[in-house]
């Protein structure tokens, strides 16, 4: 009965793929299979010291760094983010999440995390939005992962303009001091697996694995949805 009316529900609000447009088939998900395929995957997580873990040479220590995909201008993964951030398509976010979660098990690097952190939103902007985008990626990695989530592992404690548009240095000076870790008992020692939906200069996790080390945790990776190939 429940089929019969998915089905009968369909001949009017049918399902599309948020990348090419067209139907998706019962087993499909957000996106068509062609479309899954068609990512632009980094697989970051096979090479060692790929880009995005030299992004935070001699800037803060993390012993892995990996992203979902590669984002660009006028991507499907950019209208894939955007979807999540701004379009309330919070269980996008948690699939992906289930998709890479799936390619880092066996990664080194990934394989021994303790818990996985999401970047923070300020408050104002949290109860703005309703939800943390980058913590329903974290959500989809900490279900494939069976590691356990800690949503407010970090704070927010300073409201920032936007990163766009900014340089490095700018990038970096709208965000440092910003974030603090709760939860400190907790997390000391830990492998903690950091992350967030986009990453272009790595600023906002750089400050945010100088918190962690505060602590001290025992060791910090991270991961995003994607990784940015120009500037934005």
């Amino acid at each position: 009965m429940l089929r019969f009316f998915k089905d009968f529900i369909s001949l009017f609000y049918p399902e599309v793929c948020l990348g090419c447009g067209e139907g998706l088939a019962e087993a499909e998900e957000f996106i068509c299979t062609t479309c899954l395929y068609k990512l632009p995957k980094t697989n970051y997580h096979l090479q060692a010291e790929n880009p995005m873990y030299k992004v935070f040479y001699g800037r803060a220590e993390i012993i892995a760094a990996a992203a979902y995909c590669y984002y660009s201008k006028g991507s499907m993964v950019q209208d894939l983010v955007h979807e999540i951030k701004y379009n309330g398509k919070k269980e996008l976010g948690v699939a992906i999440g289930k998709w890479y979660g799936a390619e880092l098990k066996q990664s080194a690097g990934f394989d021994k995390t303790d818990v996985i952190i999401p970047v923070p939103l300020h408050p104002k902007k949290l109860k703005k939005r309703g939800y943390n985008q980058s913590a329903c990626f974290a959500e989809g990695l900490s279900d494939m992962l069976q590691v356990p989530l800690l949503a407010n592992g970090i704070k927010r404690i300073k409201d920032t303009e936007t990163q766009t548009n900014k340089s490095r240095f700018e990038r970096w000076n709208n965000v440092k001091d910003v974030f603090e870790v709760d939860n400190k008992e907790e997390l000391a020692n830990k492998h903690v697996l950091l992350v967030d939906d986009i990453v272009t200069t790595g600023a906002t996790m750089e400050a945010c694995i100088h918190a962690l080390h505060s602590v001290p945790v025992g060791s910090v990776s991270v991961a995003s949805i994607g990784y940015v190939t120009d500037e934005l």
